[in-house]
């Protein structure tokens, strides 16, 4: 109420300078008054106060010097302008919301933050870890993975990524807010020789990527 009010003053102010100013034509003068008696009425309308009757020229009418007929028709069509402007105004306000929630429906909506501290697994070599949503009642995933390649010492491959394994899953939107239920899933993939046991070098195989571990959690919002 207060930023409506405050809009109609900062109008009211600026048509007052320019019917000040006396540059304006008659006509163009005469149609600013009725835009400002027009602004001032719906103005009284929204803050519950009394409706003031003007004629044709904005002027207010003197009930000692106008019959009761008189006053009681231009306080009917005063009312009508008034109810069709507040009409006026709900239909672009509704409007607006709508247009606000089909561009809220058509966009991303909100995004989970993911902060990777360590991985304690005893995997004797290198490994990627790749981590995803999931929904679990269509059994499938709805995000790309995240992905980070952990080197066998227990520390990332990209060393200067230490402590700073970051990502954000930023393509969720309205539809997923509807899901029963999402999880958040870690996969190990475990790359390099066929078996772990194989200490023979004639049969050493390298850069094998095997399945080796997953883990998931429920996701809350």
């Amino acid at each position: 109420m207060f930023r409506s009010v405050r809009h109609m003053i900062y109008d009211l102010i600026e048509w007052r300078s320019q019917i000040l100013s006396g540059t304006l034509p008659q006509d163009e003068l005469k149609e600013l008054k009725k835009k400002v008696t027009a602004k001032i009425d719906y103005g009284n309308r929204i803050l519950d106060l009394d409706l003031v009757v003007r004629d044709e020229d904005g002027n207010i009418l003197d009930p000692e010097q106008t019959s009761t007929i008189s006053l009681f028709r231009a306080h009917e069509i005063a009312s009508k302008q008034v109810e069709e402007r507040l009409q006026e105004e709900k239909s672009q306000k509704q409007n607006i919301d709508i247009n606000r929630q089909a561009k809220f429906a058509a966009t991303p909506s909100f995004a989970l933050f993911v902060n990777l501290k360590n991985v304690v697994c005893k995997i004797g070599e290198d490994a990627e870890v790749l981590m995803s949503l999931y929904d679990p009642l269509e059994s499938k995933f709805i995000s790309e993975n995240y992905l980070v390649r952990w080197s066998s010492c227990g520390l990332p491959k990209d060393i200067d990524r230490l402590h700073n394994l970051r990502a954000v899953f930023t393509d969720l939107g309205s539809k997923d807010l509807k899901r029963e239920k999402i999880s958040f899933v870690c996969q190990i993939v475990r790359v390099g020789r066929m078996e772990l046991r194989d200490n023979n070098t004639r049969k050493l195989t390298s850069g094998l990527r095997r399945p080796f571990g997953v883990a998931g959690n429920s996701v809350c919002y």
